[in-house]
């Protein structure tokens, strides 16, 4: 105990020690500026008063009065901005105490047992992260209806901010995945922070510091005019040099507040938190596998799952019964989670999922009927057979512009599209025998006529038996493609197009991405968002991706019509293909063989064996 207790002293002086210095470079910079009025003040007086007479000293009176003003009219416009500039807020759900009041109860006994001032509030955000956050600025406070800018309340006098202790920010998936033990050992380090986020020195240079961070944000903006623009030149150059100054201190302050609130931790449930950060890295691990391979599928067909992090229960109760290592974690779900806290879970379980789709996403800010909600009960039928069948039409409709025919046997209209189609495209034609060399000397050949080319005729991309019509070699500026064969190259490169277009065209229809459908006001504006999604995902999908897409896509179509398969919902892979009951993995690298090498041979196999029939026309959207 003593030793924790000198711990989070030494930790606490040298953030204390930091934050002075912060302060110290604001006082310079306070000084600086108000030096060449300092210096015309001492002119004027002496010229006043006798005592600095003479040509050389009106001279200099002349010189310095109007630059001292230029100077102090600068420096007010910077402190200004600086002032009235809205700090970056974390876009969360909050959480009223009358919804979750035994949530509220836990981190108060949580601060009383710590001997801090316990948070003001509590909010949730839809990353397995927890924090404290300062939202004493006026412009965290719910603006007038016709306040959008990045200057809070100019013109106006401001609001005098608050002393209130910061927010406890908690990451949704803990109160879901976590025990109410381990939820309260893992918040312990956190709440203890709001002791020395009380200081005075600290709270002072964070706010200097922020609002430096949120003046460059204002006068990176480029929507403004030209003469606007110009003057914050000045403005944002000034708060840049000053942040460079402050950086160092800052980070180091952060670090000895951060220390010593995890010494001031450790005597409460120093066992059970230790438990309990093996909890948040399953957490983690479980959380990015949901959104990327189920939620994300989702959201690009414009649905949102509305129960996200029950689903982050599912899917790590699934890595339970998979991996043997995380066998005893599934003992732990007898034990009463965190999520009781609250008194309608599935409430804010579906604010925080469409909080996390317009984060991670882009989405609109309510529901519509181009953006719905998708229970997990229907996420199979509403998202994994519709988008297959969707990827299948887009591929169908890509092979119509290359005018590639159907191949013998098949019915030639329109909407009876077959995979066959699609191999007997994609298969890579045999390359012509070259003659064999006679061994006995031949007879003299009669020189063919003038008008006739003896060069042999090159083989086209995409010739093949079905008479295919030829197509001109893509020059696609995609360096995943390098692998693939010519038609493949052709295709994905297309269909890469015909996304895009599609793409294009849907937000042309519904606004810029993120924005609330037009005439539907924005309930919980993200203030502080520049261009959705914040925190992207994934990368956009590759061609060759795009292509394996695609093509499963048309299997899966295939094996739902033909053999009776269903769509399925893997909590840890998203969208699978189940055949008898059994879900379908070894589907992805047939389709990479025929990608790649153009040899459907593997995947005809796979068929085969499954009892699918690729001749056989499939219903798409």
């Amino acid at each position: 105990m003593s030793g924790s207790g000198l711990g989070a002293e030494a930790g606490a002086r040298a953030a204390r020690s930091r934050a002075l210095a912060v302060l110290r470079i604001r006082s310079r910079a306070l000084a600086v500026a108000l030096l060449p009025a300092a210096a015309a003040v001492i002119l004027l007086v002496g010229g006043s008063t006798g005592h600095l007479p003479g040509t050389g000293w009106d001279l200099a009176r002349r010189l310095l009065t109007p630059l001292a003003v230029l100077v102090s009219l600068l420096a007010a416009g910077v402190a200004l901005v600086v002032v009235r500039a809205r700090p970056a807020m974390s876009p969360t759900v909050p959480i009223a105490e009358e919804s979750a009041p035994d949530l509220y109860r836990l981190v108060r006994d949580l601060a009383d047992r710590l001997d801090v001032p316990a948070p003001s509030a509590i909010a949730l955000t839809p990353d397995c992260d927890s924090w404290l956050e300062d939202r004493t600025h006026p412009a965290h406070g719910p603006p007038p209806a016709e306040e959008h800018g990045d200057i809070a309340g100019a013109g106006r006098p401001s609001r005098v901010r608050t002393a209130a202790a910061p927010v406890l920010v908690i990451g949704s998936p803990f109160l879901w995945w976590m025990r109410v033990g381990e939820l309260r050992a893992v918040l312990a380090p956190v709440v203890a922070g709001t002791g020395l986020s009380a200081h005075p020195d600290i709270t002072a240079a964070r706010r200097f510091v922020q609002g430096l961070d949120a003046a460059v944000a204002v006068t990176s903006e480029a929507r403004r005019g030209p003469v606007f623009r110009g003057v914050l030149a000045g403005v944002g150059w000034v708060a840049r040099l000053l942040l460079r100054g402050c950086r160092g201190h800052a980070a180091e302050m952060e670090r000895g507040v951060a220390a010593a609130a995890a010494e001031r931790a450790q005597a409460v449930d120093y066992g059970l938190r230790i438990v309990a950060q093996e909890q948040v890295g399953l957490a983690y691990a479980g959380w990015d596998r949901l959104l990327t391979r189920v939620a994300l599928p989702a959201w690009r067909m414009g649905r949102w799952p509305s129960r996200l992090n029950a689903g982050v229960v599912a899917a790590l109760t699934e890595l339970s019964r998979r991996d043997r290592l995380a066998e005893g974690f599934a003992s732990r779900l007898g034990e009463r989670p965190a999520c009781d806290l609250l008194e309608e879970p599935g409430t804010v379980d579906e604010a925080t999922s469409l909080l996390a789709a317009r984060l991670f996403h882009g989405g609109p800010a309510q529901t519509g009927p181009a953006w719905s909600p998708v229970h997990w009960d229907g996420y199979p039928e509403e998202v994994v057979d519709r988008k297959w069948r969707t990827d299948a039409a887009r591929l169908h409709r890509v092979l119509d512009a290359l005018h590639v025919p159907p191949t013998p046997g098949e019915p030639s209209a329109p909407d009876a599209p077959t995979l066959t189609r699609v191999l007997a495209h994609l298969t890579t034609p045999p390359a012509p025998a070259e003659p064999l060399r006679p061994t006995e000397p031949a007879a003299p050949v009669r020189p063919a006529p003038a008008t006739v080319s003896a060069a042999p005729a090159r083989p086209t991309g995409v010739d093949s038996p079905t008479g295919a019509a030829p197509a001109t070699d893509p020059t696609p500026d995609d360096e995943d493609l390098t692998g693939t064969t010519a038609r493949s190259a052709a295709l994905a490169a297309r269909l890469s197009a015909e996304l895009a277009r599609e793409e294009a065209a849907a937000s042309a229809a519904t606004g810029p991405q993120g924005a609330a459908l037009p005439g539907t006001p924005d309930p919980a504006p993200l203030r502080d968002d520049r261009a959705l999604p914040l925190f992207p995902l994934q990368p956009p999908r590759t061609a060759r991706e795009l292509l394996a897409d695609h093509i499963t896509a048309m299997v899966c179509c295939a094996a739902m019509d033909t053999v009776g398969a269903a769509p399925g919902l893997d909590w840890l892979d998203g969208p699978t293909l189940v055949l008898g009951g059994v879900r379908a993995a070894d589907l992805s690298p047939q389709v990479l063989t025929l990608i790649e090498d153009g040899d459907p041979s593997a995947l005809r196999l796979w068929l085969t064996r499954q009892g699918i029939r690729p001749e056989k026309p499939v219903r798409l959207v």
